[in-house]
């Protein structure tokens, strides 16, 4: 990298810090009246939850890749919660909640830079809390949807290649999809499709785009030699998948928006699913031929996080059981298959958070129920048959959307900044060549 192209970010992010010393202040919101104190303590609470995900991304990740790429892996997922957060605040909560151009984009004037936030309205479907304190609940989100993506693209991708590609994800498919989605005029919500806390949003879109960005690099030199590559520490995976199971309750229940039943629901179901899944992958392998393994639990309570967060709040705990068993023995399945295909998705991003993410939508098209949830809808299962052909066409459309941009913003990023290593730094490791760190 030149200097010059070295200069750039630590140019704009001076620009950014200076441009907020003059912006205009407003007198903090009066939550005296309006909301409900319950609400509020809950979300934020299920927003430390949500980001703590990140760290134990970078664990669940770190642990799984080679000895020497170690560092390089974990820090890909970690420096989200930097750049994520800053992109968020200028324009990411804007072109994601900004009144909608469309049904597509948000304006990002509207929430530009965050500026007098917190003396706007409450945002409609968080009436209880401020709506400061709702933008920083989906900063989480954004923040870990890129960082997911690292695990497909492991052990060969430049750091600072990753940089970019992670502001271009963000702006020109995590926002568009989470528009489309969440925002009450964005086009899948006005279309009907149903998705409590991220299937779509946050799953579907990092898995896709993983797979996207394994075929685009290519195969790992390790795997074009036919050498086995040994997870370096189980116990960094244990650590993640413990955080993430942690974290993933703030994800799930937070979505609830409130201290009420509905989180209560979503808690309950957010458990039971991640249990059933890790169950179900570790017996299937038994069935198999294959020994109970520590990895194997893991990725399948991982799974099922991943298949009940679009279900969370539409379905009732005895279905999240079978949502879980069912997506983990498909993703085991995916696994396979891309194996025997021959596509290096490093740690198995589309297998378990792509296809984990549309069985989810597609089951909550089928166990959905208004009992649950009155402002959800009733399922395939319950009649609602209209109801279901609308979560698979949502579905559809966001895996197309996600798969063509993926393409192009992978592509866009190589012209810029070429993405891929080379083949002695590529051999010597990234954790040395990227950062000149050592385990």
């Amino acid at each position: 990298m030149t200097k010059v192209n070295s200069a750039i970010p630590f140019v704009l992010l001076t620009i950014f810090s200076v441009a907020g010393i003059f912006m205009p202040l407003v007198a903090d919101f009066d939550g005296s009246e309006v909301y409900n104190v319950a609400d509020i303590t809950w979300v934020l609470i299920s927003s430390a939850l949500v980001l703590l995900m990140t760290p134990g991304l970078s664990f669940f990740y770190g642990g799984m890749v080679g000895k020497k790429n170690v560092i390089s892996t974990m820090l890909q997922s970690f420096i989200a919660t930097g750049l994520i957060s800053i992109l968020w605040l200028a324009l990411g909560f804007g072109l994601t909640f900004g009144d909608s151009i469309g049904g597509f984009i948000g304006d990002p004037s509207e929430f530009l830079f965050m500026n007098k936030l917190n003396a706007h309205a409450p945002w409609g479907g968080a009436p209880t809390i401020p709506i400061l304190l709702f933008a920083l609940f989906q900063m989480k989100f954004a923040i870990i949807t890129p960082a997911l993506v690292v695990g497909g693209t492991a052990e060969r991708i430049r750091f600072t290649s990753y940089v970019l590609f992670m502001l271009l994800f963000s702006i020109l498919i995590y926002t568009p999809l989470a528009h489309w989605t969440w925002h009450p005029d964005g086009m899948l919500a006005k279309m009907g499709v149903l998705d409590f806390a991220g299937g779509t949003v946050v799953h579907m879109s990092a898995g896709c785009v993983a797979l996207v960005g394994a075929i685009v690099l290519k195969k790992r030199k390790v795997l074009v030699n036919r050498e086995t590559v040994k997870p370096a520490r189980i116990p960094y995976v244990l650590l993640g998948t413990g955080l993430l199971w942690f974290g993933w309750f703030g994800f799930n229940a937070g979505s609830a928006l409130a201290a009420n039943s509905l989180a209560v629901d979503a808690f309950a179901n957010t458990n039971t699913a991640s249990a059933a899944a890790g169950l179900s992958w570790i017996f299937f392998d038994a069935i198999r031929g294959r020994k109970p393994s520590a990895l194997g639990f893991c990725i399948g309570a991982v799974v099922g996080l991943v298949a009940i967060t679009p279900a969370a709040g539409f379905v009732g705990l005895p279905q999240s059981v079978f949502i879980g068993f069912i997506a983990a023995i498909i993703s085991n399945l995916a696994v396979h298959w891309k194996n025997k295909v021959g596509i290096d998705d490093t740690l198995d991003v589309f297998p378990c958070h792509g296809i984990g993410g549309i069985v989810g939508m597609i089951l909550t098209g089928v166990f959905a129920s208004t009992k649950i949830n009155p402002a959800g809808k009733d399922g395939l299962l319950y009649g609602g048959t209209e109801f279901f052909f609308t979560q698979l066409l949502g579905c559809a459309i966001a895996v197309a959307f996600a798969f063509i941009m993926g393409f192009i913003v992978f592509k866009l990023v190589d012209i810029i900044h070429p993405i891929r290593v080379n083949e002695e730094e590529e051999e010597k490791g990234l954790d040395i060549t990227q950062h000149d760190e050592s385990l």
